[in-house]
């Protein structure tokens, strides 16, 4: 072996850290050169061959006959994500590293992870596991969100851990800002009219929640206010989703929410007559009227706030399409989202492989009656398979209730990329933007992922999805009585005062309209 050098002369082989030979790196005509192999930086000085320096970064001078050599100097080890990928990694373990991603809150056991793309909470890492990273801090705390982390990369029994890690930056450095779309926000300067007064005689909508704490249908527990909070921040409708599937997934060893047993017969649809029920109660407690057709929906406002009846998952179906009219009479079900986090008789889910290869017949068939019923097609958590043949299928605009955009979407995640928005868009439908803390830390940064969205799909097709009290990480609010400051910050990000009315409930009202008809 050679190494090529500045009069392409013969030089003795050298081995980089990881074994591999360093002579194929070589520039043949440089004085001076900085070079990433495989993420390893290194600054280069010719003048005569050197050792690349060991594991504890001593270099060890090699002279030849030509008297030239190469000053080999070391900085730190910059791991990108595609080592753990390619496997590439391994030839770091042991060594002091930096690595740049997203860090998300603990999970149930109190583990932090680390992964390349922005994670919706500790049950959604994207990627597989050989992708994510372990964090131990070495003490100071670390943070949530964008993050460069310094430490000692570990495997163990197939799993990474970066040990004694340190906060060596928070937030993206420009490169990454400008690959995490969501991230990006248009500012501009600060608006000079009162939040509350833009969308005060508009129908403002949240798409997708479960405010109220009425997801505790086991326990019964007891409501937190929904209607006083939307009354203070404006918000006009609530639309509340009970959890069909939710007897069977939990958060796994992996970190993410999986089913973790088949339900026996009968017994999904039985959990939700139960979660129907808690829906209704909760209206009735809190004086929330139920919308059931587009002239209510379109005459509610915050002074009288509204809900609309759905279900996330139409696993409580159970393949049976009859029983969508049935719960269309019976619990005023007006918005069904097919899919959660089982493959189930209806299509495909983001979050596990696949098995049907996207929407089933079943489901076509659950889609054809929503259509003729008049009750919205939702297709969040539904792979892009499934969201290609519900567009085919629909006749009326389609839903994507709570999500964000990916350019480089990691196996597994929530996120959707550009052609996936297309296909929902181009069904007349919209796509809800949620409020995830480790994607958007801010008011700000969430009125930059939906001007993201908007630059994809057009501000006529976007809306606000907040899963709230749905997300197991915390979210960029909490609270319906914080809305005006999202408001405040679509209008400096620089959307006039009508798009502004169409993101926060404008294009659901539309949509909704469209699907009662």
């Amino acid at each position: 072996m050679s190494h090529r050098g500045h009069a392409r002369s013969e030089y003795q082989a050298q081995a980089l850290p990881d074994g591999r030979d360093a002579g194929a790196l070589l520039p043949a005509y440089s004085s001076d050169v900085d070079i990433l192999y495989s993420g390893y930086s290194a600054a280069m000085k010719w003048t005569k061959v050197t050792d690349p320096p060991d594991k504890n970064g001593t270099q060890n001078d090699i002279s030849d006959n030509t008297g030239i050599r190469m000053e080999y100097c070391a900085v730190m080890t910059q791991l990108s994500w595609k080592h753990f990928t390619t496997g590439d990694a391994a030839a770091f373990v042991g060594r002091t590293v930096r690595l740049e991603g997203w860090l998300s809150g603990p999970d149930p056991a109190g583990r932090r992870m680390m992964v390349a793309e922005p994670p919706c909470c500790p049950g959604c890492l994207p990627g597989p596991v050989a992708t994510r990273v372990q964090v131990v801090a070495g003490g100071a705390p670390l943070g949530n969100g964008a993050v460069m982390l310094e430490g000692t990369l570990h495997e163990s029994e197939g799993a990474w851990i970066l040990h004694e890690a340190r906060t060596v930056t928070c937030g993206l450095g420009r490169r990454r800002l400008l690959v995490a779309s969501p991230l990006v926000c248009l500012a501009a300067a600060a608006p000079t009219v009162n939040p509350q007064e833009v969308t005060a005689n508009a129908t403002t909508v949240d798409v997708h929640s479960h405010a109220g704490k009425l997801l505790y249908v086991r326990s019964n527990a007891p409501f937190t206010p929904v209607s006083e909070p939307m009354r203070q921040g404006g918000l006009a409708v609530a639309c509340m989703a009970i959890v069909s599937d939710s007897p069977t997934h939990r958060i796994m060893a992996d970190h993410r929410i999986h089913p973790y047993r088949d339900p026996a017969p009968g017994e999904l649809y039985a959990y939700a007559q139960q979660a129907f029920a808690r829906l209704h109660a909760l209206a009735r407690g809190q004086s929330l009227t139920i919308v059931t057709n587009a002239a209510g929906l379109h005459a509610a406002r915050a002074d009288r706030p509204c809900v609309v009846v759905c279900a996330e998952g139409g696993d409580f179906l159970e393949g049976n399409p009859d029983r969508v009219d049935e719960a269309y009479a019976r619990w005023q079900l007006r918005h069904l989202q097919l899919t959660h986090y089982r493959v189930n008789e209806l299509g495909d889910i983001q979050t596990e492989e696949p098995v049907h290869g996207g929407l089933t017949d079943v489901g076509a068939e659950v889609i054809r009656r929503c259509n003729a019923r008049g009750i919205v097609v939702d297709v969040a958590h539904g792979t892009l398979d499934l969201v290609r043949r519900a567009a085919a299928v629909t006749t009326k605009p389609l839903v994507l209730s709570h999500t964000s955009l990916t350019t480089r979407p990691r196996p597994f995640t929530r996120l959707i990329t550009p052609e996936h928005a297309r296909l929902v868009a181009g069904t007349g439908g919209m796509i809800g933007i949620w409020p995830v803390g480790a994607i958007f830390p801010d008011m700000t940064a969430l009125a930059g992922g939906i001007a993201r969205m908007v630059a994809e799909v057009g501000v006529d097709h976007v809306g606000l999805g907040t899963d709230s009290m749905g997300l197991v990480g915390p979210a960029t609010f909490d609270s319906y009585a914080q809305l005006p400051g999202l408001t405040a910050a679509l209008l400096a990000a620089g959307f006039g005062q009508d798009d502004v009315r169409k993101l926060l409930g404008g294009n659901y009202a539309r949509v909704f309209a469209a699907n009662m008809a």
